[in-house]
């Protein structure tokens, strides 16, 4: 089914990303960032000297000013993904979705000078450190504590999951700022690579998206200053997050759906080029059948995703919408990676194959941006009537 949300401009950018796979990403730099376990800077600086990177940030700091236009986001996801390069873009997602709005849309204008043109540029790299070892979805159960001090905050806890964890020259941390778990109890601020009593600690080993780094991060003792709290206001932080959520799972949700998209082109691909039995596995109407099952069942999350998309842009998509479009896509995306995998017999198998590759970065979808068990209960509230 033929997609009519993206325009000429939508379409020329489009030709630029694609310009931009055709000359950084390969089944070598593939293989080299998932060896390293991160992307390298050079690709990064790449990215947003060609324009694939800061979308998001303000034409006056140098970006796109693209934010509440999420197609230009969408496009990326969808070609870079397509291109079997899943690390990447969840390192593009990172900096576009998570690190970069906190700043356009609540910091004050010294953070926005101080950080974003370096931002766009991939100079600079940000993460989001919420989740903790002992509090996931639960936010409100988190340990770390920035006490007030003569110019700044005494930062103490530790952060582990965190995406780009280990590569961030800059990370927005969730903090406990006051007593208990009401929501003016927690804030966000800035802590800089560098900062005495700040470690990026290990790398984690996942089970996909090899090549994007995740990280633990321990604070002990770290003097963050006044002017690296995000928009100047103490407290704000747990409704900060709140309000950036509905972006975060509407990005996975494009992921989700780019994964489903490439999975069943490679599936196609395959299946018309291996033979069985003297056939083609497409000629089997077991593999027609399962392929009739994948193609409709993509046309649907582009369908419901395209208005997503469109609702966000009129700024109407709202926390129960991202939360329905996070669970459903990401559930459709398991289903169609494990039925494509299956179609590639024992090569679906083997990692030098985009589809195993896929398969092993989409099991996180269902569990990062609040599990899927979260959503349907943020929706179930709604339904019943209860917050």
């Amino acid at each position: 089914m033929e997609r009519d949300i993206y325009d000429e401009d939508h379409e020329a950018f489009r030709d630029l990303v694609k310009d931009f796979v055709k000359r950084h990403v390969s089944t070598e730099s593939i293989e080299r960032w998932d060896a390293a376990g991160e992307i390298d800077r050079d690709t990064m600086r790449a990215a947003g000297e060609a324009g694939v990177i800061g979308l998001s940030v303000p034409e006056e700091f140098g970006g796109a000013g693209m934010l509440q236009d999420y197609r230009f986001r969408a496009i990326v996801n969808e070609e870079v993904i397509g291109a079997g390069a899943g690390s990447l873009a969840g390192a593009f997602g990172i900096q576009d979705d998570l690190a970069v709005p906190y700043l356009v849309h609540m910091g004050t204008q010294e953070q926005k000078e101080k950080w974003l043109p370096r931002m766009a540029t991939g100079e600079i790299l940000g993460a989001l450190a919420m989740t903790e070892p002992g509090a996931g979805s639960d936010l409100r159960g988190i340990k770390t504590t920035a006490k007030k001090t003569d110019g700044g905050y005494i930062v103490n806890g530790a952060k582990t999951f965190i995406s780009s964890g280990k590569t961030a020259d800059i990370v927005v941390t969730f903090v406990k700022t006051g007593e208990g778990n009401r929501p003016d109890a927690f804030s966000l601020v800035i802590i800089e690579n560098g900062m005495e009593g700040f470690d990026h600690g290990k790398k984690l080993n996942k089970m996909g998206s090899h090549g994007h780094d995740t990280a633990e991060l321990s604070f002990s003792d770290v003097f963050v200053p006044e002017e690296n709290l995000i928009s100047g206001k103490e407290g704000q932080g747990f409704i900060q997050l709140m309000m950036n959520l509905p972006l975060e799972r509407l990005s996975i949700g494009i992921a989700a759906a780019s994964a489903s998209q490439a999975a069943l082109n490679w599936t196609v691909a395959y299946t018309k080029d291996r033979e069985a039995f003297g056939e083609r596995i497409i000629d089997f109407q077991n593999t027609r059948f399962k392929l009739a099952d994948v193609a409709t069942t993509v046309d649907v999350m582009w369908a419901y995703l395209d208005k997503a998309l469109l609702a966000y842009k009129d700024k109407k998509l709202t926390g129960e919408e991202a939360a329905k479009v996070k669970f459903w896509t990401t559930d459709r995306e398991w289903e169609i990676l494990d039925t494509c995998v299956q179609l590639h017999g024992g090569y679906g198998y083997i990692t030098e194959y985009p589809i195993a590759r896929a398969f092993l970065d989409a099991r996180v979808h269902r569990i990062y941006g609040g599990t899927n068990e979260i959503m349907r209960d943020i929706v179930s509230r709604q339904i019943a009537g209860k917050r």
